[in-house]
C-alpha cells in the first residue's frame, strides 16, 4: 500500500525544474562575467544584495514580533470545557507515530499515549516502524500496547523518510481527524479533545491546527536552553505573527492536527522533502486552506549533544531549501495563489532563514575586518550609501534577533533562560555550520534523512531488555507483506 501521492510539480523528487536550471545558470554566468571584468564593482553589488536581504529579513521579524505581541490570535479551548465534552460527540481521531530505532524512548511514548484523555473507542493510534527495525518492534509488542494502538511495519523503499511512513499511516487511518506525534513527545493529555472541539468552531477553510512545542529538558545544558528559547520564539512569536499576516505557515514536525479528507485531497506528505511539515503548510495555503495555532503544548526532547543537534538542524535547513525551491518553480502561479506580498514573505521566511545562516560568516568576517581598522579594501567595498546600510544591519539587525530571543525567554517564565538568550550569537555559529552542511547535502544527498538520536534527555531511562516478552501479534500489521 503506497498511500497518498503529492503531484510531481510540487515534489522535491527533482531538485530543480528546467526553468530554475536555466535561471541559475544564467545568473551564475552573469556573476562570473561581472567578477571577471569588474571585480570590485561585482563585490560591492554582492555585498549590497546580501545587506538588503538581511535588512528585509530583520524588518520582517520585527513585524512578526509586533503582530504576535499585539494579538497572538491563539485558538484556546478551556480545559474544563474540553473535559466536559461528551465522548459520543467526539470524532474518531488517528494519531500517527513514526519511529525508527528508538526502543529506549518507547516506555515514555506508551505512558504519554495512555495519559491522553480521549475515549478509547474513538482513538486510533498507529505506531509506524520500518520493517528492518526489529529492536523497536520487539519492545513495542512486548509492552502489550492497548487495543487502540496498531503497530504497522512499513516496507522498505526509497526514500526512507518520516513522510513516507506517515503516508502509509494516512492510508490506514480510520479517523476523521489526524495528528502526528514523535516517539519522544509528551503531548498535553487534553490536546486531542481541544483540537476536535476547535475544528467544529473554526471556519471550514481552517484545516490544520498547529499546537505549540516546548522542551522538557530545557535545563540540561546551555545548548538545550538555547534550543528552548528558540522554540519559544518560534511558536509564540513567528508562527502567530505569520497567522496574523495571513502568510504561509511552515508547520512543525509534530502536533499538527488535520482534517483527514483534506490531507488526502492534497496527497499527504512529500516523501522526498526532509521538512515535509513546512512543505505541507505551504501547500495548504496555496490551495486556499488556513492554519491556526492551538494553545496547547507538546513537550519534546531538546538535543543536548552538539553533533546530534547539527544532524537535526542541517536536515531542517535542507528541507527549508527544498521547500523554497519547490514552491519557487512557478512564481507566477504562486503569486496568483497567495499574492505577491505572500510570496515575498515566503521567500524571506522559508528561503531567507537557511540562506542567511550560510551567509552570516561572510558578514562576520567583513565586520572583523572593519574593526581591524584602516583597511583600504573595506573602504572600497563599502561606499557611503552601503556603509550606512551595513551599519543598520550590524546594530539594529543583530539587536533585533537578540531582543526577540530575550522576549521569548521571558515569555517562558524560566528566569535562567534570559541571560542565556543574551548569549544567543554563539548559537548562531552552530546554525551557520548546520546551514553550510545542509547546502552541501542538498547537492549530494537531497532526500537523505539523517537520523537524530533521542533519549539523551530522558529523565527516567529504561532498560529495553526488561520489556521483552511474548509478542502481541494481533496488534501488528505488515503493510504490503
Amino acid at each position: 500500500m503506497s498511500g497518498a501521492q503529492v503531484p510531481d510539480q510540487l515534489s522535491a523528487r527533482d531538485r530543480l525544474s528546467l526553468g530554475q536550471r536555466i535561471t541559475f545558470s544564467a545568473t551564475a554566468a552573469i556573476v562570473i562575467a561581472a567578477f571577471a571584468f569588474a571585480p570590485m564593482a561585482a563585490m560591492v553589488g554582492v555585498i549590497a544584495i546580501i545587506s538588503l536581504l538581511y535588512l528585509a529579513v530583520f524588518a520582517e521579524r520585527l513585524v512578526l514580533l509586533h503582530r504576535a505581541l499585539r494579538d497572538p490570535g491563539l485558538l484556546s479551548i478551556a480545559p474544563e470545557r474540553a473535559r466536559a465534552e461528551p465522548g459520543e460527540n467526539l470524532p474518531v481521531y488517528t494519531v500517527l507515530i513514526p519511529a525508527y530505532r528508538e526502543p529506549e524512548v518507547l516506555p515514555h511514548l506508551l505512558t504519554a499515549i495512555a495519559d491522553i484523555e480521549y475515549p478509547p473507542d474513538r482513538l486510533d493510534v498507529i505506531l509506524l516502524l520500518e520493517e528492518d527495525d526489529d529492536e523497536t518492534y520487539a519492545a513495542a509488542v512486548a509492552a502489550d500496547p492497548p487495543d487502540y494502538l496498531r503497530i504497522v511495519r512499513v516496507p522498505y523503499s526509497e526514500p526512507r523518510t518520516k513522510p513516507k511512513a506517515c503516508n502509509v499511516g494516512l492510508a490506514l487511518a480510520r479517523g476523521d481527524l489526524v495528528t502526528i506525534f514523535d516517539a519522544e513527545d509528551r503531548p498535553d493529555p487534553l490536546q486531542l479533545r481541544q483540537a476536535a472541539i476547535a475544528f467544529r468552531e473554526v471556519p471550514a477553510n481552517v484545516v490544520c491546527l498547529q499546537a505549540k512545542l516546548a522542551y522538557f529538558n530545557h535545563d540540561q545544558n546551555l545548548l538545550t536552553s538555547w534550543f528552548t528559547t528558540e522554540y519559544a520564539m518560534w511558536f509564540d512569536q513567528m508562527l502567530p505573527g505569520l497567522v496574523r499576516q495571513d502568510a504561509p505557515i511552515p508547520l512543525g514536525g509534530t502536533s499538527n492536527h488535520f482534517r483527514a479528507d483534506v490531507l488526502r485531497e492534497l496527497g499527504g506528505w512529500d516523501p522526498f522533502n526532509v521538512t515535509e511539515d513546512a512543505d505541507l503548510g505551504v501547500r495548504l495555503h496555496r490551495r486556499g486552506y488556513r492554519t491556526l495555532v492551538l494553545d496547547s503544548v507538546t513537550l519534546e526532547e531538546a538535543n543536548s549533544d552538539a553533533i546530534n543537534w547539527l544532524k537535526q538542524r542541517s536536515r531542517w535547513y535542507k528541507g527549508y531549501l527544498q521547500t523554497w525551491l519547490v514552491h519557487s518553480r512557478q512564481p507566477v502561479a504562486i503569486c496568483r495563489e497567495i499574492g505577491v506580498l505572500g510570496f515575498l514573505r515566503f521567500n524571506l521566511f522559508v528561503g531567507g532563514t537557511p540562506l542567511l545562516a550560510v551567509l552570516n560568516p561572510l558578514l562576520w568576517a567583513l565586520t572583523l575586518m572593519w574593526f581591524a581598522g584602516n583597511l583600504p579594501i573595506i573602504e572600497r567595498l563599502f561606499p557611503t550609501w552601503l556603509y550606512f546600510i551595513g551599519l543598520v544591519c550590524l546594530l539594529l539587525g543583530n539587536f533585533t534577533f537578540v531582543y526577540c530571543n530575550v522576549v521569548a525567554a521571558r515569555a517562558t517564565g524560566i528566569g535562567r533562560l534570559v541571560p542565556q538568550a543574551v548569549l544567543s550569537p554563539a548559537y548562531w555559529l552552530l546554525m551557520s555550520l548546520a546551514a553550510s552542511k545542509a547546502l552541501l547535502q542538498l547537492v549530494i544527498a537531497p532526500s537523505y534523512w539523517e537520523k537524530t538520536t533521542h533519549g539523551l534527555g530522558a529523565a527516567d531511562p529504561v532498560d529495553v531488555d526488561e520489556l521483552v516478552s511474548e509478542p502481541a501479534a494481533r496488534k501488528v500489521s505488515h503493510v504490503g507483506g
